[in-house]
């Protein structure tokens, strides 16, 4: 699934912002699986929504804020992301087949070291045209890919803010499982790998990123306590024109982590709030995210 937004918004503020930062990152948005992430539901058509909140400042490559002017770089973000599930009665592999499709809308606003511009539109859609599943007693495991689309707007000279669609496609193998026992105890976990094309308009390519979204909680009944977040480690250097980009190649990381908290219907619709704090953070945003996701059966 997808950082859409942030990704999106990141783009444009930091190429204007400084050397020091990302062209581009982030189509894939980081945090929002946790719960139940690898225990993919039975054959049947799904709905899911995540709606959530991203508040932050520019950070440069050695953490410090990157501060022109002697004024930050700051990012706000509000965005719903709709996404749509078929588990179908096919297997392969011995898994169950499924497939998804993910339509982001954002509402992106940055401030440019005292200059703010922003717009609100479509972001970048997702397809996801392969999900394996497989269930044990106490595991479940699944694996596909994600193909993201540069649907949202995006303008070379537009001001930073009013680019919502990072211009370039990228594809994302992913890895989930979750180990759920007797007792209620889950360690959830979702390894995602992203590799970019080239921003034509530009020609700056981001490099290919590691990330995982994580959670480690105890189900009571119908409710559900625990902390997740995420670990973002980029693992090839930014280029632009095929030139390696500043001395460390514009490489961000992050880490978050935050309290997660699920509720779930007698008719096993669920209800899912977190927060997440990222620190140790480097060329990228750092900053606070707030989750609301929704999922139901249709």
């Amino acid at each position: 699934m997808t950082n859409w937004l942030l990704g999106l918004a990141i783009g444009c503020a930091l190429a204007v912002a400084s050397a020091q930062a990302k062209e581009g990152s982030d189509q894939s948005q980081n945090g929002a699986e946790s719960w139940l992430a690898g225990a993919v539901p039975p054959p049947g058509t799904y709905f899911i929504n995540y709606l959530g909140h991203y508040s932050a400042t520019l950070r440069d490559g050695s953490g410090n804020k990157v501060r022109p002017g002697g004024r930050d770089i700051k990012v706000s973000a509000t965005f719903d992301a709709l996404r749509y599930v078929r588990i179908t009665e096919a297997t392969l592999f011995g898994a169950t087949y499924g497939w998804a499709v993910i339509v982001p809308v954002a509402d992106l606003s940055v401030d440019l070291a005292g200059t703010e511009s922003g717009r609100t539109g479509m972001a970048d859609s997702v397809l996801t045209p392969l999900i394996l599943s497989w269930h044990f007693p106490e595991w479940h495991f699944a694996a596909g890919f994600d193909v993201f689309l540069p649907t949202g707007a995006f303008n070379k000279a537009a001001a930073p803010g009013k680019n919502i669609g990072a211009n370039y496609y990228s594809l994302e193998s992913i890895f989930v499982f979750t180990y759920l026992d007797r007792n209620g105890w889950e360690v959830s976990g979702k390894l995602m790998h992203n590799a970019k094309t080239r921003n034509r308009d530009t020609d700056y390519r981001s490099g290919d990123d590691f990330h995982v979204d994580y959670l480690v909680g105890k189900h009571f009944g119908p409710w559900s306590v625990g902390l997740a977040g995420y670990y973002f480690k980029q693992i090839e250097d930014d280029r632009v024109a095929g030139v390696k980009v500043g001395s460390d190649g514009n490489r961000g990381q992050a880490f978050a982590v935050g309290p997660s908290f699920k509720y779930e219907t007698a008719d096993h619709s669920q209800f899912i709030f977190q927060w997440q704090r990222e620190t140790e953070v480097k060329n990228r945003f750092q900053g606070d995210k707030l989750w609301f996701k929704f999922a139901t059966a249709l």
